[in-house]
């Protein structure tokens, strides 16, 4: 049977991709949306958890001001703390015993994370909490040795500044014991304790000024590498000594003397390779030393006879400028006791006052500059010997020194010595000299600081005889008194070199130290006619002083304009001392903007851009104010000129140039127009000074429109806490933030972004508790205290407030009172 089927064909269905609903499409944008929307609110609520958990911390560390604490045996009787409306401590005991343990206590209270981290940061023990970043500082300062500098000193110290010593250490070590659950929250954030304090850590702290006040051994490794270049070149001799004055025309001697511009100064360069870069900039980082233009550490200080005051009493002025941290390197108090009253700033983890005043006398510093360092080149015999000055070989004194370093394995250092000091080079990079440094710091027979005896004197001769026991740093120190005697004196051991000083590293025995300056030989005055003395770092030697201090003085500008500003001037009040502290007319900045601006005249006619540029400095009153644009037009092309003139001759050494009087040089190189100075390819100096303004112009992303660019907008102030570059957020609840600032490093308002004055004192001899002094933010180091930055309006704006002294007016001033008792 024949059956019949339809064809079986199959048919194909195309497949077609059926439309995706549009929830979900974006289903898996959404998922990641809510995922790092989770995540951020995850890290905001970590951070707030954070903040909350830092200000818990911080609260539950703020100090007791109030009512009773007991401090047990270590007083003799009970001990009154006062502070005054700026949480200043007037510290008052029945015995100076009594005193030094209370004012251990109460900086401890204030300060405490401070004083160890000082402690830390001279001995080199900052890895050990902050980590391997730390190692290559810590290696410095264990190379540099201060830890065993300050162990001699206090084995050398007489009984009764050991006792002074140990007295502030027990009142410190009070505070930790009673404090084991509350410290700084520093502690607790970077999770350790303080380890006691001792007489030695309070020297250590003092080794630390005395290392940022008297180091220039850096400058010395620099010079050589730049004088070895520039005497490849025609006229090297005087390109050198254009680089590197010593004192100049500007220069206000606190003798009374005018002084001529000192003749260049040879320098001896070795026959090594020696073109190398030092890398200065890193070096001076790693040894925690401040490098900017016009921020070496230094200060301003001045006294004035009654004659020429309204009162008819003398004014005594100081500013000291130093890098500006968080909190402020000076501890404000006043400190009473039978046969002891004086009051200042103090430095934390030292007691006494460093800088003030008592019932009698007054003082106040600056930095004097003096060359108390020499480098040596050493000859090794690859065997642990060198060759000692009298032929022989010795061998090298070693010490091991071991660094811990918080999470990675602990750090060696073989630190070896020769009789002139210790060998520089596991801290210098690629030298192939073996550099060894002599520092009067260093010399066993020096261990005298008298800062007892100069806070007790009653007068000059008593005053002086203390000043003659200074060692370190070498200083300038002005001086008036409640009778009318005004002086000034350079202290300081300063050694004698018949053979002359060396700006570079020493090869050779004919520049061995002989001995230190006489006391009396050194730059003095006492009652001068003029009843005015002043000094800002710049030369205080004249054509004839015995012996001379140093090659590198600082920029003569702010001693110029302090004599400008008060010199002559009668019925002077502590007003004008403190406008003068707080003055921003530069004279060398005023002048180069006026060159600059010929330049652009006789070079640029047609350039609009640069005529406005020409056209505001030649109008500019020389003021570095907040809100000028010929201030940033000028500062900027001053900055972009040196590498115009530098880099041509030294190529990668151009970097490491540093000197004192930098400002200065440039001053004297474009002034003069010294052709060979010129670089290849511009016709003339009105061509490179163009250039420069141009260059400065690009570099500092000017506006369009230059009149719209502020100095403030680029020129700011930012002070920051230790601990910001590693936890930001400490940063943020402690710092300043960048601030509009005002001056620059040739002001008398001597300024950086973190370097300035960092307290400014005004001593009134015809009313003690008119006297003003303040610090850049305030007493506490908790940001959660009413005097962690309470002072900082005061400082950053230019005015101050009286230190009350006398007990009326503390009484009057008195917010806070605890007693310590036995």
């Amino acid at each position: 049977m024949n059956s019949s089927h339809p064809a079986s064909s199959a048919t194909v269905v195309p497949f077609v991709r059926r439309p995706v609903p549009h929830r979900r499409r974006f289903a898996w944008l959404r998922s990641l949306f809510y995922a790092l929307g989770g995540l951020v609110l995850l890290v905001a609520i970590v951070l707030a958890g954070a903040l909350l958990w830092l200000r818990g911390a911080a609260r539950a560390a703020l100090p007791q001001i109030d009512g009773e604490i007991h401090l047990g045996s270590a007083l003799s009787a009970p001990v009154v703390v006062q502070r005054d409306g700026h949480g200043v401590p007037h510290i008052e005991a029945a015995s100076q015993n009594d005193l030094f343990v209370a004012q251990g206590y109460v900086t401890a209270q204030d300060r405490l994370w401070q004083m160890d981290i000082y402690r830390r940061n001279a001995a080199g023990n900052l890895a050990e909490i902050l980590g391997p970043q730390l190692v290559e500082h810590d290696k410095a300062q264990r190379v540099l040795g201060f830890l065993r500098v300050a162990q001699r000193i206090y084995a050398n110290a007489s009984p009764d500044d050991r006792a002074r010593l140990d007295a502030y250490a027990r009142g410190v070590n009070l505070f930790i014991a009673q404090h084991q659950d509350s410290l700084p929250p520093e502690f607790r954030l970077l999770h350790y304790a303080p380890q006691p304090w001792t007489g030695v850590d309070s020297l250590l702290v003092g080794t630390m000024m005395i290392d940022e006040l008297d180091s220039h051994w850096v400058t010395k490794l620099a010079r050589e590498k730049i004088a070895a270049k520039l005497s490849t070149l025609p006229n090297g001799a005087q390109l050198e000594a254009a680089l590197y004055p010593t004192g100049s025309w500007r220069d206000h001697p606190p003798t009374g003397e005018v002084v001529d511009m000192t003749k260049p100064q040879p320098v001896n360069t070795n026959e090594d390779d020696t073109t190398a870069s030092l890398n200065v900039h890193r070096l001076l980082a790693t040894l925690g030393l401040p490098d900017c233009d016009g921020c070496a550490p230094g200060s301003n200080n001045w006294v004035i006879a009654g004659a020429h005051t309204a009162s008819g009493k003398p004014l005594l002025a100081n500013d000291m400028h130093l890098s500006i941290t968080v909190p402020n390197i000076w501890y404000m108090a006043d400190l009473k006791a039978p046969g002891y009253h004086a009051a200042g700033v103090t430095l934390p983890g030292l007691p006494m006052v460093i800088a003030g005043h008592n019932e009698h006398v007054a003082w106040g510093f600056t930095a004097l500059y003096a060359d108390v360092q020499d480098l040596y080149i050493e000859k090794l015999d690859g065997r642990g010997n060198y060759q000692a000055l009298d032929g022989t070989w010795k061998p090298l004194e070693a010490d091991r020194e071991v660094i811990h370093v918080r999470g990675a394995p602990d750090v060696t250092v073989n630190v070896q010595s020769t009789d002139h000091g210790p060998l520089l080079n596991p801290i210098l990079h690629n030298e192939q000299q073996a550099i060894a440094l002599k520092w009067t710091l260093y010399d066993p027979t020096q261990n005298s600081l008298p800062i007892y005896a100069m806070n007790t004197a009653a007068n000059w001769d008593e005053f002086s005889a203390a000043l003659k026991q200074w060692c370190w740093p070498t200083q300038n120190l002005v001086y008036a008194d409640d009778t009318g005697h005004i002086a000034y004196h350079a202290i300081g051991s300063v050694p004698i070199r018949p053979a002359g000083l060396q700006g570079v590293p020493i090869a050779g025995a004919q520049h061995e130290w002989q001995g230190y300056i006489p006391f009396d030989s050194l730059p003095n005055s006492v009652d001068p006619p003029s009843g005015f003395l002043a000094t800002a770092n710049s030369r205080v030697t004249t054509d004839k002083s015995p012996y001379p201090l140093t090659l590198e003085w600082a920029d003569p500008y702010r001693i110029e304009r302090i004599y400008k500003l008060l010199e002559g001037r009668d019925r002077l009040k502590p007003a004008d001392m403190l406008a003068t502290q707080t003055d921003i007319y530069s004279e060398v900045d005023q002048e180069m903007a006026y060159r600059f601006a010929y330049a652009i005249d006789h070079s640029a006619p047609n350039n609009k851009r640069l005529e406005q540029a020409a056209n505001l400095m030649r109008s500019w009153d020389g003021r570095l104010t907040t809100d000028s644009a010929a201030a940033s037009v000028v500062t900027q092309a001053r900055d972009a000129l040196w590498p115009l003139l530098l880099e041509p001759k030294l190529g990668k050494l151009a970097g490491d140039y540093r000197w004192a009087e930098k400002t200065f040089a440039e001053e004297q190189i474009v002034m003069n127009a010294s052709p060979e100075w010129l670089p290849p390819g511009y016709k003339n100096w009105d061509d490179l000074l163009t250039e420069a303004v141009r260059r400065g112009l690009k570099k500092g992303n000017a506006p369009h429109d230059l009149t719209k660019w502020a100095y403030g907008s680029w020129h700011v102030i930012d002070i920051e806490h230790p601990l910001s570059q590693f936890l930001p957020m400490v940063g943020h609840i402690a710092g300043t933030g960048a601030l509009p600032l005002s001056g620059d490093g040739t002001t008398v308002k001597q300024v950086g972004r973190a370097f300035g004055p960092s307290q400014r004192f005004t001593m009134d001899w015809s009313g003690v508790d008119g006297s003003t002094e303040n610090i850049s933010l305030g007493e506490s180091g908790n940001p959660y205290s009413p005097y962690f930055r309470d002072q900082w309006k005061d400082y950053y704006n230019g005015t101050t407030f009286a230190l009350p002294f006398t007990q009326a007016a503390v009484a009057a001033n008195t917010r806070h009172t605890l007693r310590l008792e036995p």
